[in-house]
């Protein structure tokens, strides 16, 4: 107890890596709470700084801004889809760490991108991107 505060200490080792939680809740529905909360931290990762980096926009509008996170959304899903097909392929490399050296996401936003800034080269492979995203 701290300061009458009934507490629960959850220790677990997950690929090596140890992770602590302390909390009021039961046990069983911090961790599920915790995989959850974990998920939408990487989503916003992937939207946000390991992606498409809304904030350059420095938009304030509501609707400007609610356009973009419409077109990323639609981005993130194309990229994910583009990187989850490229690593049932070719399974992408676990490096020393026990982590993927690159995650699907961004596997697939590099397939993409590097299509799109080469499209004299690549115009194939870009409607090809094209097709799988209308099959989406």
């Amino acid at each position: 107890m701290v300061r009458g505060l009934k507490l629960h200490i959850i220790a677990l080792r997950i690929n090596g890596d140890y992770v602590f939680l302390i909390t009021d809740n039961a046990p069983y529905q911090a961790l599920d709470d915790y995989r959850q909360r974990w998920q939408i931290e990487t989503l916003f990762g992937c939207l946000k700084t390991r992606g498409f980096n809304p904030e350059d926009t420095h938009l304030n509008d509501i609707e400007r801004i609610s356009r973009l996170f419409a077109l990323i959304t639609i981005a993130f899903c194309w990229s994910y889809k583009i990187g989850e097909q490229i690593h049932s392929q070719k399974a992408i490399p676990i490096k020393a760490h026990g982590r993927m050296e690159k995650s699907i996401f961004r596997k697939g936003l590099d397939r993409i991108s590097h299509t799109l800034l080469n499209l004299d080269d690549k115009y194939t492979d870009f409607i090809k991107l094209i097709n799988f995203l209308s099959r989406t």
